[in-house]
């Protein structure tokens, strides 16, 4: 069977042109900062200071990530910042479910109500100081729920998981399940969570990219070092390397003490982007379909 190609002409010949080399622009604007960051937390001190980084990394060392890991709370920070962001994801989500799920429930009585409170709650808020205040009050303050429990629930990953459920969950499937003796629960675990990957994957990567880089709750609500997430510690190691001068004498050490916190700038980077990235891979077949859906709110 022959298969007649529609033949392009000139004009659509020159519009494809011109998007490949506009789509080729913007593929470098943003890959080549990430290469730059990476070549340069594998370079030496003198060629980041002394500009040589280009493209591949220059007299290739591990200095940056050697200055990095011999911090004696780096660990407990990676493994904070893990708990954090997998016990704090399941939180998220669970809750968002059950807050998401009733509310694109046409029978759900006050529905537009509870979603209008629910929206106010993003509009307004009422400060750091009474959020301070609250999470004292709770008991919560140096504890790792502190982290967890204020932000539970998410307004916007409510209004997106809503509406994907209103456009994916028709109401004759609901109606032939209840026929079917199915409960409400049961529709909701057997049915429409496995009909929503696409949104789990979404407001999953969008809590757990939260969690991994909270920095100002953690610095306002924790105490102790030994609760401290990734982002905590790494800000402790920049400043710890801060240069006094009035402590530095030699013009050599002061040298190299400003290339060192060159160097860890770059460093730094890349371990606390690195998980993140990692899991990306993962959801990235789910999240354009999620998006797309979830971004018609109705």
């Amino acid at each position: 069977m022959n298969i007649e190609h529609i033949k392009e002409t000139r004009g659509d010949k020159l519009f494809t042109l011109v998007n490949t080399i506009g789509l080729c622009f913007l593929l470098v604007l943003v890959l080549y900062p990430l290469v730059y960051v990476l070549s340069s937390s594998f370079s030496s001190v003198e060629a980041v200071v002394t500009g040589k980084v280009w493209l591949w990394p220059v007299d290739f060392t591990l200095a940056g990530y050697e200055a990095v890991f011999k911090h004696r709370l780096i660990m407990s920070g990676f493994a904070n910042s893990f708990f954090y962001m997998i016990v704090g994801t399941l939180v998220n989500v669970i809750m968002t479910i059950l807050a998401a799920y009733p509310l694109s429930r046409k029978d759900f009585f006050m529905r537009n109500f509870f979603m209008m409170m629910v929206i106010f709650t993003m509009l307004f808020d009422g400060g750091l100081i009474p959020r301070y205040l609250l999470v004292k009050d709770l008991g919560l303050l140096d504890t790792r729920w502190a982290l967890i429990i204020p932000s539970a629930l998410g307004v916007w990953q409510v209004i997106i998981a809503r509406t994907y459920f209103k456009l994916t969950i028709p109401d004759e499937m609901l109606d032939a399940a209840h026929i079917d003796g199915c409960n409400d629960f049961k529709f909701l675990f057997k049915i429409v969570l496995p009909l929503s990957a696409p949104i789990l994957a979404v407001i999953s990567l969008f809590y757990a990219v939260g969690h991994w880089n909270q920095f100002f709750s953690a610095l306002i609500f924790l105490k102790s070092q030994s609760l401290f997430p990734l982002q905590l510690v790494l800000n402790d190691i920049l400043v710890q390397n801060q240069v006094d001068l009035a402590m530095v004498s030699d013009v050599k050490e002061l040298s190299e003490r400003e290339g060192l916190i060159e160097l860890l700038k770059y460093s730094l980077i890349v371990v606390a982007s690195a998980p993140v990235l990692a899991i990306y891979p993962f959801v990235q077949r789910h999240f354009v379909k999620g998006v797309m859906i979830g971004s018609l709110k109705g």
